[in-house]
């Protein structure tokens, strides 16, 4: 999905909101859910670059705390405006859920959903994620050239 794309089909609407739901109910279970959930679910699910799912995240979770970050991904391209709305009915809603459920079971269980959260998410991350090319955009590559070309300068 692109980013300068206007218009998303219904089912792209329905997978952001249910990454929304899935983030929001793992948040209000173990109080996590947007890096590890939104970030590679955008990634895999929807085709956002890293940045773009990493700025979105940011997007939809910490606008008040976290705006200069926010404000520095947007200023390059890296937030979808549509997707974080979209995400944040589906955050609201999951994590109302999450927390429900939460309140219902022990300590001892909570930290037992966490970890082993944490365990599937390390192994995914070391022995099954391939590695992905980074696409420069052309106003970086001018950038790029530009410093390298001030820097030969001097």
């Amino acid at each position: 999905m692109s980013l300068k794309e206007n218009t998303m089909d219904t089912q792209t609407i329905l997978i952001i909101i249910l990454i929304g739901i899935a983030a929001g109910t793992l948040s209000g279970l173990v109080g996590v859910g947007g890096g590890i959930i939104i970030v590679p679910a955008l990634v895999y699910f929807i085709g956002f670059s890293q940045k773009a799912a990493q700025g979105t995240s940011l997007g939809v979770l910490l606008l008040p705390v976290g705006i200069l970050g926010v404000l520095q991904y947007y200023k390059q391209g890296h937030i979808d405006i549509k997707v974080v709305c979209y995400l944040s009915v589906g955050f609201i809603l999951g994590g109302y859920i999450g927390s429900k459920v939460a309140v219902t079971i022990t300590q001892e269980n909570a930290k037992k959903i966490f970890a082993m959260l944490m365990i599937v998410i390390a192994i995914k991350m070391l022995f099954f994620d391939k590695p992905k090319k980074e696409v420069i955009s052309s106003d970086t590559k001018e950038s790029v050239i530009q410093s390298t070309s001030n820097t030969n300068d001097g």
